[in-house]
């Protein structure tokens, strides 16, 4: 059912105009970062989910098998669901709109059922306030089987077709300093993607520093080194996920997990990489360039604050 779904090309004719008004209005930058989950770490729609999941199964045992003592608590849980249901499907959009194909056929019909299961849940409280016990757990029962429905297809977004996982978790890079390019080869303002170990990197000289991130965007395998380069900072050219050059930190989501920064050096008249030694502090951190870094990621929001 699931592979017709991702073939189901006829959705693509609500899909696509859906996809596009609510990339329109998740532009703003707070609104993106908010949604995205970008300051939490990771994305946040997930960890909404277990709340209005585990409210509404919750209210379904109790109504089962609770008795008449535990009424009020399954009434308490189902409303707990509704409420939370707006803010978990104002995430799921958000992560939604960025995607493409099959992922967005299956992601249409998921927002479908969820609608639909927040429907009955909601004439389901209806019902219980009018003190038809009966219909309100009918309604109850039946939106948790489109729940379920809903719930098996956002499992296959998340882990067959790994919608919003880090696309660069299981990428390592060379943990020995490594030459990679001549020093002549990066002229200044400048940029260069190589491969090492078979993780692109990409490399930047500003300042007669160089800078090295990795070219591949956390958040859905965007060509970073595609992007572009202003303010110390290089935006995705896929969804506008914003880095910092300095550290690989977010400025600007969608993305939620940090670009992976590589420690540059130039020896022998070559430019060498490495991953960072653990414990060794960021480039944040040391000494003049922490300034510098922070004033250039401060411009960066400002540049991008004015184009939002």
């Amino acid at each position: 059912m699931v592979r017709r779904l991702e073939k189901a090309e006829a959705l693509d004719r609500v899909a696509g105009p859906v996809s596009a008004v609510v990339r329109r209005a998740v532009r703003p930058r707070l609104v993106r970062n908010l949604l995205s989950g970008t300051n939490l770490g990771h994305p946040l729609h997930p960890a909404l989910t277990d709340v209005v999941v585990g409210a509404w199964s919750m209210s379904t045992l109790l109504d089962a098998a609770g008795g008449r003592d535990a009424e009020p608590a399954a009434d308490l849980l189902v409303t707990t669901g509704v409420i939370a249901a707006v803010p978990t499907a104002l995430t799921g959009l958000n992560d939604w709109a960025d995607t493409l194909g099959a992922e967005r056929r299956v992601g249409m019909v998921h927002a479908t059922a969820n609608t639909m299961a927040l429907g009955l849940y909601g004439a389901s409280i209806a019902a219980r306030a009018r003190g038809n016990r009966g219909g309100g757990k009918a309604l109850g029962l039946a939106g948790f089987a489109v729940l379920a429905f809903s719930a098996y297809l956002g499992g296959h977004l998340s882990f067959v077709k790994g919608v919003n996982v880090n696309r660069t978790a299981w990428q390592q890079g060379p943990q020995d300093w490594t030459p990679v390019l001549g020093e002549n080869e990066l002229p200044d303002s400048e940029h260069r993607t190589v491969d090492v170990d078979g993780v692109p990197i990409m490399l930047y000289r500003a300042d007669q520093r160089v800078y090295a991130l990795e070219a591949t965007c956390s958040h859905m395998g965007g060509p970073l080194d595609k992007g572009t380069i202003a303010d110390g900072c290089v935006t995705c050219p896929w969804h506008g996920s914003t880095f910092r050059l300095a550290d690989g930190g977010i400025v600007r989501g969608p993305a939620s997990t940090p670009e992976p920064c590589f420690e540059t050096r130039v020896q022998d008249g070559r430019i060498e990489v490495r991953v960072p030694p653990a414990g060794a502090p960021s480039r944040k951190a040391e000494g003049a360039h922490a300034g510098s870094a922070e004033r250039m990621g401060r411009a960066a929001r400002r540049r991008l604050a004015r184009t939002s």
